[in-house]
């Protein structure tokens, strides 16, 4: 097993990213952003979130959308509200986000962050200070309610899935890893916490992971496609 590190490019002194391997439930790490692309039954970048566009939802939709600007520092409760985001089609970690409980910019300030290809789902608590986004895709909140159409099968470098509303649950495989590239997390959060994660690795060769209904999120960076065995 190996660790996977990620430099944060958004950051003015590089910050680095570690998901720490374990086969252990909440091992330490930190879990990053998801999303994918894919045809058929492949989970989208795309939230299904069953939102319907016509009627005055129309004007909530657009709302929601552009709940938070993909760069910019923003002060949580009045810049920005408490609650889970998401942002996708995101390309080659190129987007860059944190959670501080100040605005010092010191590392002890730091809560959690992350580069992100694909998309991310990240959940910003009363008890943040400020919400940071560098290079990203601009963050819609995501109702903790809407749902979806699960897909039975996901990109390998598509990010943060929902399970339940992105992907379903099952046992999925991965082959053609090389080098240990393939970095995969189980999260039962968007925190992105030290305690996020409830087991994590990286792969060289096959991969086969079981994502329980009781997972919240599935996280995939530089996999290959993953399908439901």
């Amino acid at each position: 097993m190996g660790m996977k590190a990620k430099v944060a490019l958004g950051a003015v002194v590089g910050i680095v990213v570690i998901g720490a391997v374990s086969a252990n439930a909440g091992s330490d790490g930190k879990d990053g952003g998801s999303g994918g692309g894919g045809k058929g039954s492949s989970a989208s970048a795309q939230h299904k979130s069953g939102t319907k566009k016509d009627s005055g939802s129309g004007k909530a939709a657009e709302e929601k959308k552009a709940a938070i600007a993909g760069d910019g520092e923003y002060q949580v409760g009045s810049d920005v509200k408490p609650g889970t985001y998401r942002t996708a089609g995101n390309t080659d970690d190129m987007c860059y986000w944190e959670r501080a409980k100040d605005a010092s910019g010191e590392m002890d300030s730091l809560l959690a962050n992350d580069n992100v290809s694909g998309t991310s789902y990240v959940t910003v608590k009363a008890s943040d200070k400020i919400f940071k986004s560098s290079g990203c895709k601009d963050w819609e909140a995501v109702d903790p309610k809407a749902k979806g159409t699960p897909a039975s099968s996901m990109d390998g470098d598509g990010g943060m899935f929902k399970v339940g509303t992105d992907i379903a649950p099952g046992t999925y495989k991965s082959t053609g890893n090389a080098d240990d590239s393939c970095y995969w997390e189980r999260t039962k959060d968007a925190d992105h916490g030290l305690n996020s994660i409830i087991a994590n690795n990286n792969v060289s060769g096959t991969a086969v992971v079981t994502i329980s209904p009781s997972d919240a999120y599935f996280k995939t960076n530089d996999c290959g496609d993953w399908k439901k065995a």
